[in-house]
């Protein structure tokens, strides 16, 4: 990186620096006032380091993986962010006594970025949801979740606990003629199955809003009561992939000559869908009340830790029915593959294509 030109004014001593302590870890805070009205034709260069999360005010600006500088011309903010002055936020754990630089500058004929510094520049956008929208639309969105459960506690409360149980993740119970649901397509099953969704949905769309925004945008989606329809209806989109997903399952048992064990294998990995749902809902609650600009670094760790429980629970449905059939383990290890595995992990990389769009 190198940069080189006539600095107009140098605001690199005058960060005031904040410790922020959370349940979980503390952190360094870096903040500053920006004046956009003086020098609009100059150039306004940040010196982000790596792993640092960039505020404007309430809002998240950008995250920066590496290193960087970002170059923006001071009117170009000014027309952005629709203001005279923005607060400027660094949020990043174990800044020390680190200063990044801020300056403004005149463009200089020898001013050069690198290619990295021009692709953060490029990619960082202005984030639509502030702080109190994203917790709005989370708090409404868990409090209607937290109700249906409720009351489907009360109506169904033999289905409830039995697919809630933990002990089903480690025995094989499920397996057995007795402890198998036999009544996928009932109204009881899909009710839960559509809740279980409901709390999936949830993650997609905070996920959406911290790595995709452009992609809300398109849809029109820049409030939180957008949100929320977008929510039911991102669960009802799941419901029905699901519903899919379990006549591909017992389309594979057919042919495998495994009828009836479609539903334990199901309802095995749903489990483990729910308590990871459950987990990702209560700890998200944590950072966000307590610890938001951590937020994202969480939901990009919480989904690689989804993705490696979710194979994890693949081969421990392998185990177990290897342990509970007489059925040869190369043709069960096909079965799992072509019903599970190679789903799943088509699901994974289109997932990972998007993210990077």
């Amino acid at each position: 990186m190198l940069l080189r030109a006539q600095v107009l004014e140098d605001m690199t001593d005058a960060w005031k620096r904040e410790e922020v302590k959370n349940w979980f870890s503390s952190s360094n805070r870096l903040d500053q006032w920006v004046d956009l009205e003086q020098f609009p034709e100059a150039y306004l260069v940040m010196e982000v380091p790596q792993q640092t999360l960039v505020f404007e005010g309430e809002r998240l600006w950008f995250f920066s993986k590496s290193d960087t500088f970002l170059v923006r011309q001071v009117k170009d903010l000014r027309q952005e962010f629709g203001k005279d002055s923005i607060q400027l936020t660094y949020f990043k754990k174990r800044l020390g006594s680190v200063r990044p630089m801020l300056q403004k500058t005149v463009k200089a004929q020898n001013l050069e970025l690198s290619s990295e510094g021009e692709a953060q520049n490029e990619s960082s956008s202005s984030q639509v949801f502030s702080r109190q929208e994203v917790r709005d639309f989370f708090l409404i969105a868990f409090l209607i979740a937290l109700f249906l459960m409720a009351g489907y506690r009360q109506v169904y409360p033999y289905i409830f606990f039995s697919i809630l149980s933990p002990r089903g993740l480690v025995t094989d119970e499920d397996f057995s003629e007795s402890g198998s649901l036999q009544k996928f397509f009932s109204l009881d099953i899909l009710l839960f199955v559509f809740l279980v969704n409901i709390l999936t949905s949830l993650g997609a769309v905070m996920g959406l809003i911290f790595f995709q925004q452009d992609f809300l945008l398109e849809w029109g989606i820049n409030s939180s009561d957008r949100l929320l329809g977008f929510w039911i209806v991102g669960a009802v989109a799941l419901l029905l992939l699901t519903i899919l997903k379990f006549i591909g399952i017992r389309i594979t048992a057919t042919l495998f000559d495994l009828t009836r064990l479609e539903f334990p294998h199901f309802f095995y990995l749903l489990r483990l869908i729910v308590w990871s749902n459950l987990l990702f809902i209560l700890v998200g609650f944590v950072y966000l009340m307590n610890a938001y600009y951590e937020l994202e670094i969480f939901l990009s760790l919480s989904y690689e830790v989804f993705f490696w429980m979710y194979l994890l629970g693949i081969g421990f449905l392998f185990l177990t029915m290897m342990n509970r059939l007489s059925f040869k383990k190369y043709h069960l290890f096909t079965y799992l593959c072509i019903a599970e595995l190679v789903p799943f992990l088509i699901l994974v990389k289109g997932i990972m294509v998007f993210g990077q769009y």
